[in-house]
């Protein structure tokens, strides 16, 4: 599956040739906004009129991918052979990439339905794609003979060669079926895991009532027990009295409830059974430790770690393990002086001498002693971030750096999904238009949780003289809906919007040959950077004076609000990253050798909290079981400690003068945006800042740390 779709996560995703181009049934977003009557198709694309358009969309797809195959097939080793190989990329991600998003967020459940199948069966055919030798060796002849003209057409036969032989189309006809069956097994393992954690976040019964703050009491389940029975046991539900709360501790409830609770016995509680459930998952997980880790060794690699971290910049789990561990001990003295700073403060509120410091008191008393030192107040900082005035706010950064504008576009009939979504037309005055983005910003029931950047069309060259504008589309859960005036965000939802809205950028401002390197489509340690980026701007007054405006009062932010903001957020960084540590450590180790049990791996986590944390392991508690990104960023979750690392050199040295400069902007669109994956990771950077942003160390490549310790006092 993976030679043909090239993707971030969640999704990410050409077409070319005068032979080959037919555009009829993808004919979507046109640069008009002309409104025609006619259904012109969910996003844009007429086949998806209705539900059942998707089944047309699979088979359309199909047919115009024979039609490639048979081309392809046919031609001597040269650029049209790459280009070709893109074309029946695009084609099936056109599928692929509309199908995922859909499923994600319409709110038809017949859509929905009709894009469940149109995944399967989609997912069926790139398994043929993938297991194709004709296309096989058509891309390693183009790639061996050197017919290849440009960077990008090199970089994409190899890394088209390399991904075809990761689906074991090399391998002996036993060995290619079984690294068939255990991908099938792995992607079952992983939808699996996802589930539970849905399904079972672990409840707790709270009998006292008093120690939950009121304005959570509305978000949980009463318990009600009965002192009036009749005689056949029925209830007389108005004789119910209310006898406490059943709290759910899916993540986002736990977060809020042990910042909030005071009563250290029910944080315990609700800590430990948070992070022990869901308990099916210690199965699930081990499962696909072993499937991976086989996967691994047909395919002639020592670990799952290795697969996955070889075509990256670390090229290999010594590099990464090296890089965490170099952090580690940087930010080790620092951390421990922050625990100690919590465990004081805790002793003092509490009146205890001798009082130990337990996980389930970090949040509360590290968010009393920011509101202590600095007096903050979320509901006071909030009324500067209603969701309108932050979009005027990526507004603002678009034309300060990058000269570009959003404008927004009528959505034609059939179109859009949800009466809420706006649609956005990029614009820049001499380029003219360069992509849409649609934006779906407010909860609702069913919808996928969390923030996200969806790609629905990457960009990619048609001709010398035309471009394939690519689509996206950026995906939150904020409370409120459009024109409401409680739809005011908290500054870590702001923090949110601009990180998602960073890889969007990167989207719709790349300019690549190739959509298998549009936007985002690059090694997974590089494809955070930009969106890290992106948040620094929330927490710089320039940038937030231009936007961050009291919903009512009109008055700009004050200086000193957002310097409190920023000091309360330095209090205990060290801690924070320290925890990233663990958990990228925790990813390279699970993935980095074969456990015989579920009890091995939990004894290796607790060793690794203890090593490279301040924190106590508390036993019972499984931190493994519920961190996604072990399935979608399998040995791949160090990526975000490259990317902050990146992120502060470039910040730094191209932004940190003037934020919202036009000469910073062009540096960061022609040096880096621009080039997607098209160009190497390495060159790319040191093209951008300088050669003192990466280190070479045992044959691979990790970022330099000195900027990051110096933004943390380090």
């Amino acid at each position: 599956m993976a030679a043909l779709i090239r993707r971030t996560f969640p999704t990410i995703t050409r077409y070319s040739s005068s032979h080959s181009r037919n555009v009829s049934t993808y004919k979507a977003f046109e640069s008009s906004s002309h409104v025609r009557e006619q259904n012109v198709g969910l996003y844009g694309f007429e086949v998806l009129d209705t539900p059942k358009g998707f089944r047309r969309f699979v088979d359309e797809a199909i047919e115009r991918s024979g039609e490639l195959i048979s081309y392809v097939s046919r031609l001597p080793p040269s650029m049209e052979v790459i280009r070709t190989m893109d074309d029946i990329s695009d084609t099936v991600c056109s599928v692929v990439d509309s199908a995922e998003f859909c499923r994600n967020t319409h709110p038809d459940r017949e859509y929905v339905e009709e894009a469940n199948n149109a995944c399967m069966r989609i997912y069926d055919y790139l398994h043929f794609l993938n297991t194709n030798h004709d296309l096989y060796n058509a891309v390693s002849r183009a790639e061996r003979q050197g017919h290849l003209h440009t960077e990008e057409a090199q970089r994409a036969a190899h890394a088209l060669r390399v991904d075809f032989e990761k689906g074991g189309i090399h391998l002996c006809a036993e060995k290619s079926d079984r690294v068939n069956q255990l991908n099938i097994e792995i992607a079952n393992l992983g939808r699996k895991y996802n589930e539970n954690i849905n399904d079972d976040p672990g409840s707790v019964d709270i009998i006292s009532t008093s120690c939950i703050p009121k304005h959570l009491q509305r978000l949980l389940q009463p318990i009600y027990g009965s002192f009036h029975g009749k005689p056949n046991g029925q209830l007389e539900l108005s004789k119910l009295k209310r006898h406490g709360f059943r709290v759910k501790t899916d993540p986002d409830t736990l977060s809020s409830l042990l910042k909030s609770v005071s009563d250290s016995e029910v944080r315990k509680q609700l800590y430990i059974t948070g992070n022990s459930a869901p308990h099916a998952n210690l199965d699930v997980l081990d499962k696909l430790i072993a499937a991976r880790n086989e996967l691994a060794k047909i395919l002639g690699y020592k670990s799952y770690a290795e697969f996955a971290v070889r075509p990256n910049m670390a090229s290999s789990p010594d590099v990464v393990w090296s890089f965490l561990c170099d952090l580690s001990e940087t930010l080790r003295h620092k951390a421990d002086e922050e625990f100690k700073m919590i465990r004081d403060f805790k002793r003092k509120m509490c009146n205890e001498k001798f009082a130990d410091l337990e996980p389930w008191d970090e949040a509360y008393f590290t968010g009393m002693m920011k509101s202590c030192t600095y007096n903050l107040d979320p509901s006071i900082i909030a009324s500067y971030f209603s969701l309108s005035q932050c979009i005027d706010g990526l507004k603002v950064l678009l034309k300060s750096l990058f000269g570009a504008t959003f404008y927004e576009v009528p959505l034609r009939t059939g179109e859009s999904w949800h009466p809420n979504v706006l649609k956005l037309l990029l614009h820049h005055p001499e380029e003219g238009d360069l992509g849409y983005l649609y934006l779906d910003l407010y909860s609702r029931q069913g919808k996928y949780p969390g923030c996200a950047h969806f790609a629905i069309r990457g960009g990619r060259k048609l001709s010398e003289s035309e471009y394939q504008l690519p689509v996206v589309a950026l995906v939150c859960n904020f409370s409120g809906s459009p024109g409401s005036s409680s739809s005011r965000l908290n500054h870590m939802e702001v923090e949110t919007l601009f990180h998602e809205f960073g890889h969007a950028i990167h989207s719709l401002l790349s300019r690549t040959d190739y959509q298998h390197f549009s936007g985002t489509r690059m090694v997974l340690d590089l494809a955070e950077t930009p969106s890290n980026l992106f948040e620094y701007y929330v927490w710089d007054y320039r940038v937030l004076k231009t936007f961050a405006k009291h919903h009512s009062a009109g008055d700009v932010i004050p200086k000193k609000l957002v310097e409190a903001m920023n000091g309360a957020k330095s209090m205990f960084a060290a801690t924070e990253l320290q925890r990233q540590i663990f958990y990228s450590l925790m990813d390279q180790t699970l993935f980095g050798k074969q456990y015989s049990t579920p009890r091995e791996i939990q004894s290796t986590i607790a060793d690794l909290k203890s090593q490279h944390t301040s924190w106590n392991h508390v036993n019972g508690t499984h931190s493994h079981i519920r961190f996604p990104h072990l399935i979608n960023y399998g040995a791949g979750y160090y990526s975000y400690l490259y990317a902050k690392c990146l992120s502060a050199t470039i910040w730094q040295e191209i932004c940190l003068e003037d934020p919202l400069s036009p000469c910073a902007g062009d540096s960061l669109r022609t040096k880096f945006l621009r080039h997607g994956g098209a160009k190497d990771p390495s060159n790319l950077l040191k093209g951008l800042v300088g050669d003192d942003i990466l280190r070479e160390v045992n044959g691979g490549i990790v970022p330099n740390i000195s900027s990051l310790c110096e933004e943390m006092n380090l």
